[in-house]
């Protein structure tokens, strides 16, 4: 869809693009605390409104708690890493219960065999890069996160990758506690690679569900 196009029709998913890339670029500059949280927590919060503002079924609402948990903890890890993994917890179970409504109905061994994988080696690597118990824990709902969503009905070109892109994008924070001596790089992609994944997962959600409305109407 064209930029304007998008601006137009998409109003609160061009916000949150727009709040996401600004905050990737401003937060070296100098600017006051306040606002780089709040433009930090804006990208997934609009995601939410994204959501509730154009679909109004019960897994859209879903959906759109899902995206403003995150927004929370993208806003609490600022200041806490515990607080902001706890409010990220209950983001990752309201996407388990989004997703396990929404169960593919004949999924293949391979389908089977790469949601086991993401379920027990999500929470493995978790502590591998940690070694902290807190984070495994967190690790467990991160990877039935990721593996509920791969086995969804949901287009796994979408919500599948923008969950991988999640669980990644986790990953490299927790590498700057066990491996700090790479913490640029892990710098340079953890907010790309989660806020592509967050706006993969709202917008393939989304997409399936105006779809299936649009053919009952």
């Amino acid at each position: 869809m064209p930029k304007r196009a998008l601006v137009e029709h998409r109003p609160w998913l061009a916000a949150s693009v727009l709040a996401a890339v600004a905050y990737y670029f401003l937060r070296s500059e100098p600017l006051s605390d306040g606002l780089l949280v709040s433009l930090k927590g804006a990208g997934a919060a609009l995601l939410a409104v994204y959501a509730w503002q154009r679909c109004g079924v019960r897994d859209a609402k879903i959906l759109s708690l899902v995206m403003a948990l995150s927004a929370l903890g993208d806003v609490l890890i600022e200041y806490s890493l515990e607080y902001g993994g706890g409010a990220f917890f209950l983001s990752h179970l309201a996407a388990m219960t989004l997703y396990l409504g929404n169960r593919r109905e004949h999924p293949t061994s391979s389908q089977k065999t790469a949601a086991a994988a993401l379920l027990l080696l999500t929470p493995l690597v978790c502590w591998l890069l940690s070694r902290d118990l807190g984070i495994t824990f967190y690790g467990l709902s991160l990877g039935g996160m990721a593996a509920t969503a791969w086995m969804s009905r949901f287009s796994r070109y979408r919500v599948g990758l923008g969950a991988l892109l999640f669980v990644v994008s986790d990953w490299l924070i927790f590498a700057r506690i066990g491996y700090p001596s790479g913490a640029a790089i892990y710098a340079l992609l953890i907010w790309p690679l989660y806020y592509a994944g967050q706006f993969l997962i709202a917008t393939g959600v989304v997409q399936t569900l105006r779809k299936e409305l649009d053919a009952e109407n």
